[in-house]
């Protein structure tokens, strides 16, 4: 009888397909990361059935220790990729303690995957309000009642606390004062290009000064 682990690693071993030989060259990238990423974004847009804005956060604590979670992308311009958060969650702690952070985004549908290192600050009050006042009404609710990555009870302890917030505020839901928007200006992004017999191509940013250079890694 086979083991439910040895069956599991047999179908990952069976997940193996064919990948897009068309590859990535040096003279494709756009001389900016941001711009490279937008691009790549655009494509994964018109291709991904899913939340191609969804991406990995890995956070560090002060002594290092590290955890991640996938959370989704809500803004990226020249200056960075932008995300909101509970400034009390785990993940709010460990940018308090280590404002440091890693993003990943994978695409499998188009094979690619972009990898981000950088310094996180908050944004402004101002900036993670006007984003907050566009969230949906329970979801406004949701950021005041949820006390983010603590032990609760049960999930009634939630739906009380959402009526309660809703008692309070009626239609009109304020921007709590532990909750709101970072910004990650990256140091180094790679794009990795899914190549036959993981050949994959891989070209990384690294930030020099007020530019980049672009160097290709071994896959």
């Amino acid at each position: 009888m086979i083991e439910p682990f040895d069956e599991l690693t047999e179908r990952l071993e069976r997940l193996r397909r064919p990948h897009d030989d068309r590859g990535l060259d040096r003279e494709d990238l756009d001389p900016d990361p941001l711009k490279q990423f937008a691009l790549w974004l655009e494509e994964a847009l018109e291709a991904h059935p899913g939340l191609p804005n969804a991406m990995t956060l890995a956070t560090a604590d002060a002594s290092g220790r590290p955890s991640a979670r996938t959370v989704l992308l809500k803004g990226v311009d020249e200056d960075g990729f932008v995300f909101f958060s509970n400034y009390h969650s785990r993940k709010g702690r460990d940018l308090a303690e280590n404002p440091k952070a890693a993003l990943v985004f994978h695409w499998p549908v188009i094979e690619r995957q972009v990898c981000v290192r950088g310094a996180v600050e908050r944004l402004s009050r101002e900036e993670s309000e006007e984003y907050f006042n566009t969230r949906p009404y329970r979801s406004r609710l949701g950021a005041w009642a949820s006390p983010q990555s603590r032990a609760i009870d049960d999930r009634a302890y939630l739906e009380d606390r959402v009526r309660e917030v809703e008692k309070r505020f009626g239609d009109e839901v304020p921007l709590p004062e532990n909750w709101g928007g970072y910004r990650l200006t990256p140091n180094a992004v790679e794009f990795w290009w899914s190549r036959p017999d993981r050949l994959h191509d891989r070209f990384q940013y690294e930030r020099e000064g007020d530019t980049w250079s672009i160097i290709r890694l071994a896959p």
